[in-house]
């Protein structure tokens, strides 16, 4: 199953960047595929539902994503499904550096169906987008 993982460290305290990045609506600022995100249900914590709808190669897409994991300051995770072609399972993570924070973004995609003769080449593609996506979120959280 194809992942990726970047790590970026800021400045900011964890406080803050727990309570920017648990928004997953944030995602519409820091997450450079993201059209848009929308809360569907729930006050952000285990069983909130989101749905979000991404570009990536010339092409939209709608994944619905619930909250499986919500530990305040350390983790939260959200399992995605994008239909008959993708799951997704996003994990953040949080630690003190200081008087800064150290964030972890660790992704895995899990194609299905006709996706599955692509996954050869995701790699390569999910590893820009993953430096896409470090850059533009340590932008967004050092100027929180």
């Amino acid at each position: 199953m194809p992942s990726v993982e970047r790590t970026v460290t800021t400045d900011q305290p964890i406080e803050k960047v727990w309570a920017y990045l648990s928004d997953f609506t944030t995602t519409e600022q820091w997450d450079p595929p993201t059209v848009t995100t929308t809360r569907t249900a729930g006050d952000g914590g285990v069983g909130t539902t989101y749905t979000n709808v991404s570009k990536f190669l010339g092409n939209e897409s709608e994944v619905h994503y619930v909250v499986t994991e919500h530990v305040p300051l350390e983790r939260l995770q959200l399992k995605g499904d994008a239909g008959d072609s993708l799951s997704l399972l996003d994990t953040i993570t949080f630690a003190r550096e200081g008087s800064g924070t150290a964030v972890t973004y660790h992704a895995e995609f899990e194609p299905h169906g006709a996706a599955k003769l692509a996954e050869p080449l995701m790699p390569l593609g999910l590893k820009v987008l993953a430096d896409k996506v470090a850059k533009s979120m340590q932008e967004h959280l050092d100027a929180l």
